[in-house]
């Protein structure tokens, strides 16, 4: 029986609900330390000296400073701007300047109360709208936006304001670290790219790859800030490890995990939109800025994708954007959920309220005019070939919402003096690209492999971690029905780099798509290999299984390994952002019913409606769950997370004080998957993690315009934020 389209078990699900799945603080390891992190306490300065007081028993803790790193003392990533361990002057608060490790985790935490920093104040920026420290820029022209600007019969100018967001994973980063006695690195914990460590610990401790090991241990969740975090991390736990000579853990608690990693990016965004008299767009002139925070990370990439989605699913034959990151002295900020696309997305989409109002044509029926459809042609000049459901999915939630007519039932309620809250239906609908984007995936040149063992099991070996996002099933799913045979007979190896091939991050909504086409492919070339070779052995008729096994009694282990191959029709020029960015898009809409308290000002959300084209839903209730998990996600930056910020310091990293939606705040959601399959993705597969991220808040801002007759370019909205408006309007 086919397994993909159907739900499946969760291969590690009985593990994780028994209670019984190691994460790294479970393991337990024989004579363990305990590292912990100095930090700096201002935002820019001079480090001076660091002095360790009297009064803690030094000579039972090994201390860690810059001078004991043995090579490069850097964070290998896209630039190597940032320091492991701050040397002679520290450019945000909460930087790392040094480490200590103790047999007592409470003994070690109790050091830091016994190191003193002396600094000399530097000038610092704070504000990422002042600063004048731009680190990269990108541009992106398509016809003549400003002469078609000047012609348009309607335009609208509005400037988008979106926050930090902290991914609140359930688990904080957490790492081991020891040497071999061969002089081999090991790292195990918690991580969503195993082999981007083994790239950093390379010239930091000047091994060889080979020489570097790096073990998944079970991941309590990641959404992007367990992709470059855990380079940090694990190149502190191994610093200790090597002057210990020891293995040593590192585990953050939620205060320090929330304060000292990194963020989704805030941003501005200056939007102006015109239209002709037939609600057509006809030209998008767009500026945006995002906050990189003090060193680079992966902003350069974060900045390309949301400029990619700039101008959202829409048809227009005039587009210029220019997007620039900027450096703040600030945590750095990274990878998150979306990586730029709900930034843009969010300016995108609201702009259509504005320009409803500036038309009198309903926002709706204005998206609907402009919708890409195939053949449609992106702002970098790509053309729309195949699969594209994003109409499909607009008809799907303006029909099961009964969005017009909510939309005036509500207008009634509102209009009664008595009624005790304002009611509001928005909407809106985005697109997002599936895998790397432009040339990454060629950069990359993943692999995966498909083995047939000696006890006639079919095992996958890839680098891809499970986060809790289900691609562990997933992944065998694509393979069982590839190879013909039941999902119970198809396994996962351990992620651990020196028994897996890199078959790159598990990032950008790509291993469904990539690293499960590239399983596919081996398990193809795997069952043929194996009919071939079951031809020269003398059996009965059997199922596939029994012939493996009589190939495995022979002490033949047969393993197929693929590379990615970029197609000969996907084009992109990295230097003028033309051609095509993604090799295919996945679709989404949205509508958000909510109301506003006349009295309170509180907001609450009553039900979402929401269609994604995915593709094909190789597990449907991953899937949904995928979307339920990202909507709530971006409904807490809508209406809940706000980031307080005083001197560079974030000064609510506590679950106490920054408030993420519960179960509670979470409304009905009604979730349609629609299938438009893409051509080269296994089964038909694209990307979804991501895409749920997109497409809220836009449109929980258009549903409080509508119940409250207020517009805020800027999230999240909260109750206060409405008291004053209404104030502002009598």
């Amino acid at each position: 029986m086919p397994t993909v389209g159907h739900d499946r078990l969760r291969k590690e699900g009985p593990q994780k609900l028994t209670g019984t799945a190691l994460y790294v603080d479970d393991i337990p390891v024989k004579g363990i330390w305990h590292g912990v992190t100095v930090r700096s306490s201002v935002a820019h300065a001079k480090i001076k000296g660091i002095r360790f007081l009297k009064g803690f028993p030094w000579r039972q803790a090994v201390v860690v400073t810059a001078k004991d790193i043995p090579g490069e003392n850097c964070v290998h990533l896209i630039e190597d701007d940032q320091p492991l361990l701050a040397d002679g002057i520290t450019r945000h608060a909460l930087e790392p300047v040094a480490l200590i490790a103790h047999p007592d985790r409470a003994t070690a935490y109790n050091a830091l109360n016994f190191v003193e920093i002396n600094y000399e104040p530097l000038p610092s920026v704070l504000d990422f709208e002042k600063s004048k420290k731009i680190l990269k820029t990108f541009s992106i022209k398509k016809g003549d936006a400003k002469k078609a600007m000047k012609k348009a019969w309607k335009k609208v100018d509005t400037t988008f304001r979106v926050p930090h967001q902290e991914q609140a994973y359930i688990e904080n980063n957490g790492m081991m670290a020891w040497f071999e006695p061969d002089g081999t690195l090991v790292l195990q914990g918690s991580l969503q790219c195993p082999y981007y460590i083994v790239k950093a610990m390379k010239p930091i401790f000047k091994l060889p790859e080979e020489k570097i090991r790096v073990i998944q241990a079970v991941t309590g969740g990641g959404f992007g800030g367990k992709e470059e975090y855990p380079n940090i991390i694990s190149g502190h736990a191994a610093l200790l490890a090597k002057k210990a000579k020891r293995p040593i853990k590192m585990i953050y608690d939620r205060h320090e995990d929330m304060s000292a990693t990194t963020k989704r990016h805030p941003a501005v965004i200056k939007h102006k939109a015109g239209i002709d008299k037939k609600g057509r767009l006809v030209a998008l002139d767009i500026d945006i800025v995002m906050d990189a925070g003090a060193y680079v990370t992966l902003s350069p990439v974060v900045l390309s994708r949301g400029i990619l989605h700039a101008s959202g699913p829409y048809e227009c034959p005039n587009v210029n954007i220019h997007a620039s990151i900027v450096q703040t002295n600030t945590p750095p900020n990274g990878a998150y959920r979306g990586f730029g696309a709900p930034q843009t997305l969010f300016a995108a989409e609201l702009q259509w309220e504005k320009l409803a109002d500036a038309s009198k044509i309903d926002a709706v029926k204005l998206r609907e005019r402009n919708l890409v459809k195939i053949g449609s042609e992106l702002s970098t000049g790509q053309i729309l070939k195949e699969s594209v459901g994003l109409k499909k999915c607009v008809d799907t939630v303006l029909k099961r919402s009964r969005f017009t007519a909510l939309r005036r039932d509500h207008d009634k309620w509102n209009k009664k003096k008595t009624s005790p809250t304002w009611r509001g239906v928005g909407f809106a609908s985005v697109h997002h690209g599936s895998g790397f984007t432009g040339n990454g995936e060629v950069f990359l040149k993943s692999k995966a492999s498909v083995t047939l063992t000696k006890s006639g099991r079919f095992v996958i070996e890839t680098a891809s971690s499970e986060i809790g996002q289900g691609s562990m099933s997933t992944l065998c799913q694509i393979v069982s029905d590839a190879l013909g045979v039941p999902y119970e007979w198809v396994e996962l190896e351990a992620n651990d780099t020196s028994r897996v091939p890199d078959s790159g991050p598990t990032v950008a909504s790509r291993t469904c798509m990539i690293v499960g086409g590239l399983l596919y492919r081996a398990a193809k070339q795997l069952k043929a290999a194996i009919e071939e070779k079951a031809k020269k052995i003398p059996t009965t008729p059997a199922v596939l299984k029994e012939v493996a096994k009589k190939l495995a009694g022979k002490k033949s282990v047969f393993r197929i390994t693929t590379e990615y191959e970029k197609p000969a029709d996907i084009e992109f020029d990295d230097t003028t952002y033309k051609g095509d960015a993604y090799g295919s898009y996945g679709y989404a809409a949205i509508a958000v019913d909510l109301e506003v308290d006349r009295t309170t000002y509180e907001i609450k959300l009553n039900k979402i409606w929401t269609a994604q084209d995915i593709g094909k839903a190789i597990n449907p209730l991953i899937v949904e769950g995928q979307i339920i998990g990202g909507t709530t996600q971006a409904l807490g930056w809508a209406v809940f997370e706000k980031p307080i910020y005083k001197n560079g310091v974030m000064q609510n990293a506590e679950f106490t004080n920054y408030i993420i939606p519960t179960a509670l705040d979470t409304p009905p959601m009604d979730v349609v998957i629609i299938e438009e399959p893409y051509s080269r993705g296994p089964f038909g597969a694209k990307g979804v993690g991501e895409m749920p991220m997109d497409i809220p808040a836009p449109a929980v801002c258009a549903a409080i315009k509508q119940a409250t007759g207020l517009f805020f370019p800027e999230i999240p909205v909260t109750p206060e934020m409405i008291a004053a408006g209404i104030a502002r309007k009598g």
